[in-house]
């Protein structure tokens, strides 16, 4: 028995014809199929068909063989599969994370510098909160995340990417919407909108910001994610600072002002990695961030 005849046998039982597996399937003559199945039925010693004008119907022995027949030229397909996986070398991997939000900005650039080193790497792409990519970069799932600058990880090493500026964010009918900029003052008398446990480093950021300044703001509502922000802010009409990059995600109901003064708060995006991983590909990565930087900068231009 050779894995023609089950290749055949398998085609016939499916088309339910011999004439349509032939011609359709298979591509060869109707006799030579005819003379496969019965070898095939010699070799068994039973029929696997039962013929009359309207085709082929399989008996019950043929009923037992389909399965195993099927499950024979699985196998083989998958074997060879495996040895020519083997036969080729081991592709490169990468695992990048990003902040939600920022991979529009840094993941075509980030792609591109890949592709061009490794044109066959393959690259995965997660965005999380930055608490959860600092998890994943500790545990291993990460190669290298765009995020904050997390605290109290030392097996953790951070690069600045970009100090990004901080923005206050309003409704677009804002009162405030009419100034080109917007002073600390004025944002500690409108009603604010804070950020959640989720984005610690910023919530950080902007708390200096009011403190330093001898303001507090008025606070009944945070936010987890963009998406929240710009809907908190248009439906209760209040105020709340975001990165720069969050223009990017500006609805028609909302917009954004910068924030008065020399000393206006920013927040560092960084590119985090573990202090263990010798990955080449990062190495490679890193040697390659301030061309990153300098693509990202020359595509705003």
């Amino acid at each position: 028995m050779e894995l023609r005849h089950l290749k055949f046998f398998v085609a016939v039982a499916e088309e339910g014809s011999l004439t349509t597996a032939a011609q359709k399937r298979l591509h060869t003559a109707q006799p030579s199929l005819s003379r496969q199945i019965r070898d095939l039925e010699y070799e068994i010693g039973t029929e696997l068909f039962s013929r009359s004008v309207k085709g082929v119907e399989l008996t019950p022995a043929g009923r037992a063989f389909l399965d195993h027949a099927r499950l024979a030229l699985a196998q083989v397909e998958a074997a060879v599969s495996a040895a020519r996986r083997a036969s080729e070398p081991a592709r490169a991997s990468f695992a990048l994370g990003f902040l939600t939000g920022q991979e529009m900005e840094w993941l075509p650039q980030a792609m591109r510098i890949l592709r061009d080193e490794l044109p066959n790497i393959d690259v995965t792409v997660s965005s999380q909160y930055s608490p959860d990519l600092a998890d994943a970069l500790m545990r291993g799932k990460l190669d290298l995340a765009f995020m904050r600058r997390e605290a109290g990880l030392p097996d953790l090493e951070y690069r600045l990417v970009v100090r990004e500026p901080v923005m206050v964010v309003m409704p677009s009918d804002h009162r405030l919407a009419k100034k080109k900029s917007v002073t600390a003052k004025e944002i500690a008398k409108e009603p604010f909108i804070h950020m959640s446990g989720t984005a610690p480093v910023f919530r950080q950021v902007i708390d200096d910001f009011f403190e330093k300044r001898g303001f507090s703001v008025k606070t009944d509502l945070k936010i987890d994610n963009l998406g929240m922000a710009m809907s908190l802010v248009a439906s209760t009409r209040a105020l709340t600072l975001l990165p720069r990059y969050a223009k990017n995600f500006l609805t028609w109901s909302v917009t954004s002002r910068p924030i008065e003064g020399d000393d206006a708060p920013t927040i560092d995006l960084v590119v985090g990695y573990n202090k263990a991983n010798r990955s080449p590909v990062l190495q490679l990565f890193l040697s390659r961030i301030d061309d990153l930087v300098s693509r990202v900068n020359e595509s705003h231009r």
